[in-house]
């Protein structure tokens, strides 16, 4: 594939430094749409007089949509413009934003959210697009740095959507997020390379019927599609139940104060571009392992929430480190696989991701009804420890590609 662009963005000569921080702060930027209603869920329960038990799917259709997402739309990566893929979906995510702002019904709100969420998985194009330009000697690191930018974008997004919805309401929050949108998109118009032809001249059909191929027949790539359920299972139950305890008495805290502990939690970010560089040196599955047990430890320190608020910042900071060791890690040992299916790749790996999310969320809004924190940590420590496992019977078997293109 040629590409028609300047050199620091060519694949022999790697991707540049500031190209991957303008994807990364993109990546960030689209990936924070989906996160923002988590610690806005209170709120939006009271304006549409929803139950807190079934708040959660506020963030379960989001999550579904772009899981739809990414089986539909990520994989055209791999056959057509990833730069026009790119800022197509970068004008419509303008208009769904724009569009939870303005609901004024549940099935407004939900439709919109699902497209928010159909179209928030330009993210995996942006990452994909960066691990092709990347040398291979340096793709762990373009992938860690991007992931970082997402880890920042996740974690960030509950801070930045607290002080808006305590300085405007929770509207307002997807209204500055649709202005911010517009204005990354004409970023990227002016910095995305141009490509030639694309990664395959499979057909459309045919890209996606050779996804579940592709998991199906190498075993290394189904592994990981279910480690990343599993983690993001538990990472979306931690921070979608949070704001209900939080919220409540005897803490009270505001929107703000809530956010605060996402910002702790971007130590995540910190261990995004080690993992990926860890990765390129051939010591993914150590870090996996290692993660794994960090994220198995962090539930024995959240559980402490209504005794210790120190307890749990420790217990987020080692959850966020985990979680995302492991998604740059997966990331970085699925791209080597099949390198000319690597929008496939991060779609159905993506897929496993959101639907760990979706079920992490409505499985903790519902174990916080029925039995409080101790119920949503319940299902995190199950969930982790299930993971684990999962990672301790397969370590050993041998890795070997399978010609399922």
């Amino acid at each position: 594939m040629q590409h028609e662009c300047s050199p620091q963005h060519r694949p022999d000569g790697g991707l540049s430094r500031g190209t991957m921080l303008i994807f990364a702060a993109a990546a960030g930027l689209s990936v924070a749409n989906i996160y923002f209603a988590q610690p806005l869920l209170d709120s939006m329960a009271r304006d549409f007089g929803i139950s807190p038990a079934a708040i959660g799917l506020v963030v379960t259709v989001t999550q579904l949509g772009y899981g739809l997402g990414l089986i539909v739309i990520v994989p055209l990566g791999d056959i057509m413009d990833r730069r026009r893929l790119v800022l197509g979906q970068g004008v419509l995510s303008v208009v769904a934003l724009a569009a939870v702002a303005a609901a004024r019904t549940e099935a407004i709100l939900f439709a919109a959210m699902a497209a928010v969420g159909l179209l928030a998985v330009v993210v995996q194009v942006l990452v994909s697009f960066a691990a092709t330009l990347a040398t291979p000697a340096n793709r762990g690191k373009a992938v860690g740095m991007v992931t970082s930018g997402v880890v920042i974008g996740v974690l960030g997004a509950r801070f930045v959507a607290g002080v808006l919805a305590d300085l405007g309401g929770w509207r307002a929050v997807y209204l500055a997020s649709a202005a911010f949108t517009l204005a990354m998109v004409g970023l990227l118009w002016r910095v995305m390379p141009r490509t030639g032809s694309p990664d395959s001249t499979d057909s459309y059909v045919a890209t996606l019927r050779s996804i579940p191929v592709l998991f199906l027949t190498d075993r290394v790539l189904l592994v990981r599609g279910i480690l990343a359920l599993l983690i993001f299972a538990a990472f979306s139950a931690f921070w979608t139940a949070l704001v209900l305890p939080l919220s409540a008495e005897p803490f009270g805290f505001s929107h703000t104060q809530i956010g605060l502990f996402g910002l702790v939690g971007m130590a995540g970010a910190i261990a995004a571009t080690g993992a990926g560089r860890l990765a390129d040196r051939g010591l993914g599955q150590w870090t996996t392992g290692v993660s794994l047990t960090l994220l198995l430890v962090s539930w024995g320190l959240i559980a402490f929430l209504p005794v210790s608020i120190p307890a749990l910042l420790v217990g987020v900071v080692l959850l966020d480190l985990a979680v995302q060791a492991v998604h740059v890690s997966n990331q970085s040992i699925i791209f080597d696989r099949h390198p000319q299916a690597r929008s496939r790749l991060v779609g159905g790996y993506m897929a496993f991701y959101s639907l760990g999310s979706a079920i992490g969320a409505i499985a903790a809004t519902t174990a916080f009804a029925h039995a409080g924190w101790v119920g949503v940590s319940t299902v995190g420590a199950a969930v982790s420890a299930a993971a684990w496992l999962t990672w301790a019977f397969t370590r050993h078997r041998p890795i070997r590609v399978e010609q399922a293109m």
